[in-house]
């Protein structure tokens, strides 16, 4: 007989209340393109206005939340997790809330910007050199560390952890899902950069029972092509996707055709969309752009393709993100003609995605 789940304190349950109120429902942003005389209407959520300004913010919750209630998690648990930069900013957030102790292994080349944001939060960062293993390296040691310390730390495993699809799947895609149909469109493809997988995996996953026909793309730096090889090849810039492996929840039978954007063009995307519309995102931002408009293309005039908007542009400010990047034969972002941008508004607290769980934990 399976024992039952842990009564939570009061204390924590509300506590998961407040912070749920803080992540998702976030706002969709439409951009009405052009690229040479073709026109493709894309739809991101804009995952800044998320609790720490990334869309990590939903898995790291959905990941706790389902640890309280398996009690995997008790008060004290110290959470240690490897990550190249948001996913530790949501789990320093979300772990201090909670009380719990906070140690993030992160690859020493991520942007300042990300580790000074990490302490700032109360969390310690244990920079990891390429010396010393790079990513790899960084869940390695932060394994090591709870073997270390037997039933006192409470590893995420963000890249293997099923909670992660698990988050997008009850929580972005039917948000995306519901916006997109109250402005009166259908999606036709989603596109998203692959950091541990779980925004394509789990959002692919909930549109695709929903939309006949949808295809869903995994997008990966054209420089850095770890999807296509299996393996790290290469360097790029585009912080937080393409981290040296394919990620174990990645399923890519489950998805369609492999998108590939340089990491300058994606650069050159984030700095237009932030210049010319006003909205501060990250480099992948950029890269999910311009990976949804390659797919709107090939499907054709006024196709319909949804993304994300995974973070701001304050974790780049040290990056060339904020330098002059020279255009390249073949780059795409200098061809895209911006011709509308349309907010459509959160869809309020009533809401509540009726095929999904509640991602709160039980208690």
């Amino acid at each position: 007989m399976q024992a039952a789940p842990p009564e939570l304190p009061p204390r924590v349950r509300h506590r998961f209340a407040s912070l749920q109120a803080l992540i998702g429902d976030t706002p969709l942003v439409e951009l009405d393109c052009r690229v040479e005389g073709v026109r493709v209407r894309v739809f991101a959520k804009h995952e800044v206005v998320n609790l720490t300004g990334s869309i990590k913010d939903r898995m790291a919750l959905g990941i706790l939340a389902e640890a309280w209630s398996s009690g995997a998690v008790h008060e004290g648990t110290l959470i240690a997790e490897a990550t190249s930069g948001n996913t530790g900013i949501a789990f320093a957030a979300l772990g201090r809330a909670l009380a719990h102790p906070v140690r993030i292994y992160m690859p020493d080349w991520m942007s300042r910007e990300r580790v000074l944001l990490i302490q700032s939060l109360g969390a310690e960062v244990v920079p990891v050199s390429a010396a010393e293993g790079g990513f790899l390296g960084s869940i390695a040691l932060a394994d090591a560390y709870a073997r270390e310390h037997p039933g006192r730390v409470f590893l995420p495993h963000q890249f293997a952890n099923q909670a992660n699809v698990r988050a997008h799947a009850r929580g972005t895609g039917p948000e995306l899902l519901a916006q997109l149909r109250r402005a009166g469109v259908e999606p036709q493809a989603f596109v998203a950069g692959v950091g541990t997988g779980g925004t394509v995996m789990g959002v692919g996953q909930y549109l695709r029972s929903e939309v006949h026909g949808l295809r869903v793309h995994p997008l990966e730096p054209a420089d850095s092509p770890t999807l296509r090889t299996g393996q790290k090849a290469g360097h790029h810039r585009i912080q937080g996707i393409s981290d040296e492996f394919v990620p174990p929840i990645v399923d890519l039978a489950q998805l369609d055709e492999i998108v590939d954007v340089r990491d300058g063009d994606a650069i050159l995307a984030a700095q237009r969309i932030a210049r010319e519309l006003g909205l501060g995102v990250g480099i992948s931002s950029g890269a999910n752009l311009l990976g949804a408009l390659e797919i709107g293309r090939a499907l054709g005039p006024e196709a319909v393709v949804a993304t994300v908007f995974p973070d701001s542009n304050k974790k780049y400010l040290s990056t060339d993100l904020l330098r002059d990047e020279p255009v390249r034969p073949g780059d795409l972002a200098p061809r895209v003609v911006f011709e509308a941008v349309r907010v459509h508004p959160r869809l309020g607290p009533s809401w509540r995605p009726a095929s999904a769980e509640a991602l709160s934990p039980r208690g």
